[in-house]
């Protein structure tokens, strides 16, 4: 141990008449451990937040979507084709959306429809990991008196009070061509599946049915609206999109999940910058009563300071003495508030007591979401406002005038 690190920490021990700056002290290194644990518990919940919301979407979104521009693709089995050439596209499968209506009962609720090409849609989305009742495959297959299957959102179901087996009739506003005009065009779905995505505004207004039945509701036959694409890297989606589109030609457009998301995704990011901002001055308090303590350390030790000079320490020592002690302050409460945070986001993850609201929230608990680098951040800047705090009380002890201080001893 050398010089400066050995009366640091005999400063730091506290006699009796040093009581007072004792206890400054302690609540120093208190604010710091609260700010530090204040701010790994926080971000870490918001980063639970961003990571199961891109669980979530990705779940029942596909990494890419090919569009076609403003018309159906016809033969979308070539371009299917074409896109599993590119080396970074693990699956494509065609899919057909339309607005739709679900009616049930006495009850009816307009929803977004999803025609999927099975098997081939289950390399693309996780739909077996939101099925709750039924598997994707009954989708493509007759149920009873040749029904074709739907399935509906635990949300949706609930509203319209249909479960497994129910019938419902599925309508397309736009209609069909008839002798007396366009009307209105009905279709029987028996429900074979409840899925449940955890996002109230997908169970609640989707609805999935097989790629040919889509294909009948809306009049497309053999065609498709899009193109669902999975990528190996989920963050160049966007450049895995431009590229197909060039080799499609100009009469197909790509949407990534970013850039369909983009709005959620960059007021999310701003939070967390914000929330850092905000709560990194619960640390600068803290640093403030680091440099009050400090600075009555210099007024109480300039005898000492003095007598240390006058036996040959050079200044730059004096200095450091007092910034080894502001570090050794601030060290001790960012490990103190490390240590606290860590065990706060455990126990979030472990017992999972908050509840939240599901009509409000995508999440039933609070989600956590411990990321190394982001406690890494947040210990190294504690550290660095402890260290700026002691540079003021240090530079003070360093101009100490030994003279002065020893005169009247």
């Amino acid at each position: 141990m050398n010089l400066e690190a050995f009366i640091a920490l005999r400063y730091l021990r506290a006699k009796r008449k040093q009581t007072f700056m004792s206890l400054i002290t302690v609540l120093s290194m208190l604010g710091v451990g609260l700010g530090v644990c204040t701010l790994i518990v926080v971000l870490s919940v918001m980063s639970g937040f961003e990571t199961g919301l891109k669980s979530k979407i990705l779940g029942l979104n596909a990494n890419l979507m090919i569009l076609g521009s403003g018309i159906p693709i016809e033969r979308p089995e070539l371009a299917v084709k074409r896109i599993q050439r590119d080396p970074e596209v693990i699956a494509a499968s065609p899919v057909v959306y339309g607005q739709a209506m679900v009616i049930a009962g006495g009850g009816a609720s307009g929803v977004m429809l999803k025609g999927v090409d099975l098997p081939g849609i289950l390399e693309v989305l996780d739909l077996r990991g939101i099925w709750r009742q039924g598997d994707p495959n009954d989708l493509k297959r007759p149920g009873p008196r040749g029904l074709p299957g739907i399935a509906l959102g635990r949300g949706l179901a609930r509203q319209l009070g249909v479960s497994m087996g129910s019938v419902v009739n599925l309508v397309n506003p736009l209609g069909e061509d008839t002798p007396v005009g366009r009307v209105p065009k009905s279709e029987p779905f028996r429900v074979v599946g409840i899925f449940e995505s955890g996002m109230y505004q997908y169970d609640t207004s989707l609805a999935f049915v097989s790629l040919a039945s889509a294909q009948e509701v809306f009049d497309l036959p053999g065609a498709a609206t899009g193109l669902d694409v999975r990528v190996k890297d989920i963050y160049a989606a966007g450049e895995v999109g431009a590229r197909l589109v060039k080799a499609l030609g100009p009469d197909y457009y790509a949407q990534d999940w970013m850039t369909m998301n983009q709005n959620l995704f960059a007021a999310l990011k701003l939070e967390r910058v914000t929330m850092f901002v905000i709560l990194i001055l619960i640390v600068l308090v803290a640093a403030f009563g680091i440099i009050s303590s400090l600075i009555m350390l210099v007024m109480e030790k300039s005898r000492d300071i003095a007598v240390l000079m006058a036996m040959g320490a050079p200044r730059a020592v004096i200095r450091r003495i007092f910034i080894m002690q502001g570090l050794i302050i601030g060290t001790l409460g960012t490990l103190m508030g490390l240590g606290l945070g860590l065990l706060i986001c455990w126990l979030l993850s472990r017992y999972k007591f908050i509840d939240l609201p599901a009509d409000v929230y995508p999440f039933t608990t609070l989600p956590v979401n411990v990321e190394p680098l982001t406690v890494a951040a947040v210990a190294v800047s504690a550290v660095l406002i402890c260290l700026v705090a002691t540079i003021y009380p240090a530079r003070t002890a360093g101009g100490v005038n030994p003279v002065e201080a020893l005169r009247y001893e």
